[in-house]
């Protein structure tokens, strides 16, 4: 029997390309997020300071993503650490997703007690933080937008800030309605609906770093259609342990065995990691058994 495998390069994570981006949005939250909560205690308004403690979960979830990055891209240098430490991305976008969460619950219960007992808002030194807070967002969220369509980490990010954006929106939208109308409720509703906005984003979020974790099939890869393309390989008699995973955002994974009457196992291998790599699997294991009945030289 034989194995080998193929890759498209050095195994890298999709995060560290963007690793001065992320620093870059964590300085710019940072710096604006102690600004946002002194304003909202001095105007009381909840919206004001639901927004800057979602800007505060950004700066601790930005952080936890640049560590992850960083921490992947030393460790994969470390030949105890064959894989790095890849996972640490995926395990900050879960902790990401729950900070959301918690953050949408107490905006939520706020805004519940203040529908009962409105409290009064002063909304000009509200709006102009607001109008200050979207340009930050605005900035963030083109910083991130080229990696979000690559890593699972940038994407948490990433949709953090644009939730952070469309919050400063609804800020400004909630000044500007106090300043015009005086409706007490103004700021309690606004609160409600960011809370809204918040849960689906962060679920979906958690629902894509689960599925990493419990090492399903990513769902762009057919593994029916796969394994049958490579029993459709010349000489290929068999094909079974079919393993296809995700180790990080950017990197799938596949393990393969294949049962072949083939008398250059390495034509096998060829032509099996060329079926792969039309299935997205630029990173895969190939073995390859001579036919005569003998046992996988491995399990998973």
């Amino acid at each position: 029997m034989s194995g080998t495998h193929s890759h498209g390069g050095t195994a890298a994570s999709a995060g560290g390309k963007h690793r001065r981006a992320l620093a870059w949005v964590l300085a710019l939250v940072v710096a604006f997020v102690g600004v946002e909560v002194a304003a909202g205690l001095l105007t009381r308004s909840l919206t004001l300071l639901a927004d800057a403690g979602h800007m505060a979960t950004d700066a601790l979830g930005v952080g936890m993503a640049l560590t992850a990055v960083t921490a992947a891209r030393r460790a994969a240098r470390n030949p105890k650490q064959t894989f790095g430490h890849y996972r640490w991305e995926v395990l900050a976008a879960l902790a990401n997703a729950t900070l959301l969460l918690g953050v949408a619950a107490f905006v939520a219960v706020e805004a519940i007690g203040r529908l009962r007992h409105p409290v009064e808002v002063d909304a000009g030194p509200m709006l102009a933080v607001a109008v200050v807070g979207l340009a930050v967002n605005l900035v963030s969220f083109r910083l991130l937008h080229a990696g979000s369509k690559e890593s699972l980490n940038v994407r948490g990010a990433y949709l953090e800030v644009m939730a952070d954006a469309i919050g400063s929106v609804g800020v400004i939208v909630s000044a500007i309605v106090i300043l015009t109308t005086g409706w007490p409720y103004t700021d309690a509703v606004v609160a409600l609906v960011l809370a809204a906005f918040i849960v689906p984003r962060a679920l979906r979020l958690a629902g894509e770093a689960l599925r990493i974790v419990v090492q399903s099939a990513p769902p762009s890869i057919d593994v029916d259609a796969l394994t049958r393309a490579l029993g459709e390989l010349p000489s290929v008699t068999d094909v079974h342990d079919v393993h296809v995973w995700t180790l990080t955002s950017g990197m799938d994974v596949a393990s393969v065995h294949l049962v072949s009457e083939a008398a250059r196992t390495a034509d096998v291998v060829r032509a099996a990691q060329t079926v792969l790599r039309e299935h997205g699997l630029s990173h895969a294991t190939v073995q390859v058994e001579d036919g005569a009945g003998g046992a996988c030289g491995s399990e998973w």
